[in-house]
Formats: C-alpha cells, sequence, structure tokens
C-alpha cells in the first residue's frame, strides 16, 4: 500500500513530522515498499507493510531528531 501523497500517511507521522521529515518517510516507505516485497528479503517474520514502516521511520531519524520538548527537529 504505498503513499500516493503526504495526506495519505498515518496520523502519527502526519501529526507529529515536519513537512520535509512527510516527505523523506513517504519516499522511503514506498522504496521499502517495492524492495521488499519477497518475504525472503525481510528479516524475522516482519511482513511487508511492518518493513516499510521501520524503513521509513529509519530514514527520517537519519535527518530528524526528537527533542525534549516531544517535536522532531532537523539534527544539527
Amino acid at each position: 500500500m504505498p503513499y500516493e501523497s503526504k495526506s495519505e500517511l498515518p496520523s502519527g507521522v502526519k501529526d507529529n513530522l515536519p513537512a520535509h521529515a512527510q516527505d523523506i518517510y513517504k519516499e522511503a516507505f514506498n522504496s521499502a515498499w517495492d524492495q521488499y516485497e519477497d518475504p525472503e528479503e525481510r528479516r524475522g517474520d516482519s511482513d511487508r507493510e511492518e518493513t516499510a514502516h521501520r524503513v521509513a521511520w529509519a530514514a527520517v531519524k537519519q535527518r530528524y531528531e526528537k527533542g525534549e520538548d516531544g517535536e522532531w527537529r532537523r539534527k544539527e
């Protein structure tokens, strides 16, 4: 279930991440969705969607971090 637009992202993503981080999430999710179609490409028993969400969050966390106030900011 790749995402066509940011408006389709899960509320936990839309309601918390800045716009650029949402773009990163969407693109990483869609890429991982395609890449991990074959179950043998995934680790453990993770399904395709779970794997894509993990990859997407990892991509966001490379460029953004959650501050002590709970807000997501670009890493310096």
